[in-house]
């Protein structure tokens, strides 16, 4: 099978779906691969590692696309890419399709299948391939939500490990799965005053226990999510339902009524955000104020790290790509339940069971 890699040019995005090592691996199953000029320079790899892997470097977008009849990227089509989707592509990457009906509309007018990384479960239920990023973009959170927090950014000018006869900043996570829990040990081993919560018991007695007990954990239901979010400094959204839009979880209300200057991070921004006030942003424009709240809502958290990011993304991503391009589409949905349930899109039709319920009136469509 022919692959594509394109470069990725979403806003400050300096990730790309494989790294040389992975190139190798496809090769050395009788794929053959194209990269596009220039695209693993963000993450640190060259063309000529691309070139000695066995892959073979296009001028261009256009050229790469046009090369792949398996298109493997890091987030979704953007801009001119959605344009270079067609009915004979297979497209593997993170797609996030409930957070955006237009792009859904635009799949499915375009005939293209679309396989989403972040829908791709096991049958324990967990996301493999969502893990290593949401991982990354939990450690991250922490980070952005402390620099929020100077008073530069119109933050608190809290410091959140506090001080000799200060009291730590408190932070507020909403969500323990991997990347809640990833903040929280973050802000934890900083020193942080730290609330989890989440609906499930058993996460939060995980969480407790791999902590030592350093965490308040509660039951997330309204109430307890506003008294939490009312005293803090520091929000984390971090709730991911798999392939659906995240819940709002803060109304604007709730916002407006937080500690002035306080900041929330919203790692779910990508499935729509946990917050009213929540919408996309950039890394070069990544914060703004609404209803006196430091927001902190970029997509593509992990593309800060983009060498860390790329190198932990192809670790989980390469074995479904060589069964998609080993087997074949079909084939491969027959050998795997988790690509399967990665299916979204496929011949003008929603195939996902949460963008369908996301977007009714699409899912009638007839192809």
């Amino acid at each position: 099978m022919d692959i594509a890699v394109p470069k990725e040019i979403k806003a400050e995005e300096k990730r790309v779906a494989i790294t040389p090592a992975g190139v190798a691996a496809l090769v050395a199953h009788g794929h053959r691969v194209f990269v596009e000029r220039g695209a693993g320079e963000g993450s640190g790899l060259g063309d000529t590692r691309y070139e000695a892997a066995g892959a073979a470097i296009c001028a261009d977008a256009d050229e790469t696309w046009a090369r792949g009849q398996l298109v493997l990227k890091v987030k979704e089509p953007v801009g001119p890419e959605i344009g270079r989707l067609r009915p004979d592509l297979v497209l593997f990457t993170y797609l996030h399709l409930a957070a955006s009906e237009e792009l859904t509309r635009r799949m499915l007018d375009s005939g293209v299948t679309g396989f989403a990384y972040e829908t791709v479960q096991l049958d324990d239920g967990s996301l493999p391939l969502l893990a290593p990023m949401s991982e990354v973009a939990g450690r991250l959170s922490v980070q952005v939500g402390a620099w929020c927090l100077q008073h530069q950014n119109g933050g608190r000018g809290v410091l959140l490990s506090g001080a000799s006869g200060v009291r730590p900043g408190k932070v507020v996570i909403l969500g323990a799965g991997i990347a809640g829990t990833s903040a929280c040990q973050v802000a934890v081993g900083i020193g942080a005053d730290v609330s989890i919560l989440d609906v499930n018991p058993t996460r939060l007695r995980y969480v407790h226990d791999i902590l030592g007990g350093h965490v308040t954990t509660v039951m997330s239901n309204r109430a307890n999510v506003e008294e939490e979010a009312l005293e803090a400094d520091l929000v984390i959204g971090s709730v991911l339902i798999p392939g659906a839009r995240a819940p709002k979880l803060l109304s604007r209300q709730v916002v407006a009524g937080m500690r002035k200057g306080a900041a929330l991070v919203d790692i779910s921004i990508d499935q729509g955000g946990t917050a009213e006030t929540s919408r996309p942003t950039t890394h070069d424009d990544p914060i703004y104020v609404e209803e006196g709240v430091v927001h902190y809502c970029v997509t593509n958290m992990p593309g800060m790290v983009p060498h860390t990011s790329t190198h932990a993304l192809t670790n989980v991503t390469l074995g479904y790509a060589l069964q998609l391009a080993d087997l074949g589409t079909d084939g491969a949905l027959e050998a795997s339940a988790p690509l399967r349930r990665a299916l979204n899109v496929r011949a003008g039709r929603i195939v996902h069971s949460a963008v369908a319920e996301a977007f009714p009136a699409l899912a009638l469509r007839k192809s």
